[in-house]
């Protein structure tokens, strides 16, 4: 029955391969998202926007939250 449901399938076999690409594509943004490295280049950066003025305390707090969030999350394995 495996052969015959592969050839009466194969006609999908690209909408099949490009859910598997999308799929790959979606792990991939998400472990980067995740990568404690990342967040942590992106808190420096907060902090040499806030010390350059290009943000005021209130929008730094909020953007900091988010990422120590997303730092707390990639330490539970919340994702993959």
């Amino acid at each position: 029955m495996g052969l015959v449901s592969e050839v009466l399938l194969l006609p999908f076999a690209p909408v099949r391969g490009s859910a598997w690409v999308i799929d790959q594509v979606l792990r991939e943004a998400e472990r980067r998202y995740h990568d404690p490295a990342a967040v942590r280049a992106e808190l420096a950066l907060l902090e040499e926007r806030l010390a350059a003025g290009e943000i005021d305390e209130e929008e730094f707090d909020r953007l900091e939250d988010e990422l120590l969030d997303r730092l707390d999350g990639a330490g539970e394995g919340s994702f993959g």
